[in-house]
């Protein structure tokens, strides 16, 4: 059972709560693998996991 917080966020939501960095720069990240983790739909569309957003970010701060 997944978590309600645990929602599914559009590209758009995630450069949101990045505080408003461009797509590009998003998908810059992604070529060079240090985005969060993507799920790829068939229409390739992207949705990432709040929880794996979460997670990425305590990461790069504990990296800092």
């Amino acid at each position: 059972m997944r978590r309600s917080d645990d929602s599914l966020l559009t590209v758009p939501e995630v450069l949101t709560v990045l505080n408003g960095i461009s797509r590009r720069t998003f998908y810059r990240w992604r070529e060079l693998g240090k985005a969060p983790v993507c799920i790829q739909y068939p229409n390739d569309e992207l949705r990432v996991r709040r929880s794996d957003l979460e997670a990425w970010l305590d990461s790069l701060r504990e990296a800092s």
